[in-house]
């Protein structure tokens, strides 16, 4: 097998992992979850649109699956069920950003979702440096 597909598919992912992962991190251990979910960014602007619970609700789910899915990502563990989890934390983070603010950025959201897509593309078995690919070997 052409090991330049094993080596992108792996820099995608490892990529995609490290932008999620440091994106919940931030979220969870530096600003905490609960300040953001008190800021006028995140309250002030869904306060009026949302029930309380749904907010609180999604600060936390989609802070933890950032945190968690791409720490996980990294090792290629369970690639598509995280891939799964955080493409919902980029819905979530969609219709959140397009409810508030109908014309907002997607830059950030679609650069995530393009690499995510092309991993959930790509064949799994080119994904030779993770431990879904170990796993298979050894059964």
């Amino acid at each position: 097998m052409n090991s330049n597909r094993a080596v992108a598919l792996l820099s995608i992912r490892l990529v995609l992992g490290l932008i999620f992962f440091f994106q919940g991190y931030g979220k969870i251990f530096s600003w905490g979850v609960e300040n953001i979910y008190e800021s006028e960014l995140f309250l002030g602007a869904y306060k009026d649109l949302l029930p309380d619970f749904i907010i609180h609700g999604t600060a936390y789910y989609t802070s933890y699956i950032e945190l968690l899915g791409g720490f996980i990502l990294l090792f290629g563990f369970k690639t598509n069920y995280v891939l799964y989890a955080l493409v919902s934390v980029l819905v979530i983070v969609t219709f959140g950003h397009g409810l508030a603010e109908p014309i907002w950025d997607l830059s950030h959201v679609m650069f995530r979702l393009i690499l995510l897509v092309t991993l959930l593309l790509l064949p799994r078995e080119w994904d030779r440096f993770s431990l879904d690919h170990l796993l298979r070997k050894r059964s």
